[in-house]
């Protein structure tokens, strides 16, 4: 049997899953799962896996979207919040993918807690809850830098905030902390009636690949602090956002001039590397 032709989980196989589990899909959980399996295939597509594979999946919950990454990849590790789901994913990868049993880690744990992984992912694909896909994602690829490329989905408001460009309305946080560890792109959009129970709004793809490490930058945290300070007030200029980082409205400026940005320049308009110019300049301007 092709691997195209594989069976994936519908409708009716998703609602006798979680009937036997007496799974009610919770807004807390953010649980809206896949039953279509021609969007399984579209997100597997686009996340462009090698057969050679490990791939880190957060949230499989029943398990339609794990067996499609399964089909295309060499591992998958799995890690689910949810104890009834954790537990019965190694059981349904058995009955849909027999002989794949052992190919399939899932560990029941918070993904923003993860630490530690039984093996280095090389890919991340997942159907991320929408209330905590960015720091999850902030958080697995600063935790795990083998992961070199991937594609989520989110709500389709969140892909366009992670994707967005400097000086779009929409650049903001999610987008500057994203680009430290390469590039974003919007890679789609899923309809509504492809999950069970149905959002009330689209989801979108977000493609994600890794650029090099940035060796010799000040650290992560550091440019991240900068950035938090600079977006808390959107519509003051850089001097007055950074005042408070800076100790004064003064030395950011001093820092900014040093950096070789525009004190009155506003925080959406600069890309990562300007964060980056503003914190190498700190170090060299005294307080």
């Amino acid at each position: 049997m092709s691997k195209e032709s594989l069976p994936l989980l519908g409708a009716t196989e998703i609602r006798r899953l979680a009937d036997e589990l007496g799974i009610r899909p919770t807004k807390t959980l953010g649980q809206n799962f896949v039953i279509d399996g021609n969007t399984i295939r579209r997100i597997v597509a686009g996340a462009n896996l090698r057969p050679d594979e490990t791939v880190l999946e957060v949230g499989p919950g029943l398990g339609s979207l794990t067996l499609g990454i399964m089909d295309a990849a060499a591992q998958v590790v799995a890690v689910e919040i949810d104890p009834p789901l954790a537990r019965r994913l190694p059981q349904t990868m058995a009955e849909f993918r027999p002989g794949r049993e052992e190919d399939l880690t899932v560990i029941e744990s918070d993904a923003l807690k993860v630490t530690e992984l039984p093996v280095a992912p090389t890919a991340l694909v997942a159907n991320l809850p929408y209330n905590v896909a960015v720091p999850v994602v902030l958080h697995l690829l600063e935790t795990f830098p083998s992961i070199a490329h991937g594609l989520v989905m989110v709500q389709d408001e969140v892909a366009d905030r992670m994707s967005a460009v400097p000086g779009s309305k929409i650049y903001g946080v999610p987008s500057v902390k994203g680009a430290w560890y390469g590039t974003l792109r919007k890679a789609g959009v899923i309809g509504m009636n492809v999950f069970w129970p149905a959002p009330k709004i689209h989801s979108g793809l977000v493609s994600f690949t890794r650029g090099a490490e940035r060796v010799d930058a000040p650290p992560r945290a550091e440019v991240f602090t900068i950035i938090d300070a600079a977006f808390a007030q959107r519509r003051k200029t850089l001097r007055a956002a950074l005042s408070g980082w800076a100790g004064s409205g003064a030395r950011a400026e001093q820092i900014l001039v040093s950096a070789g940005i525009d004190p009155k320049e506003r925080g959406e308009k600069l890309d990562i590397d300007a964060y980056i110019a503003i914190a190498r300049a700190a170090a060299e301007v005294q307080p």
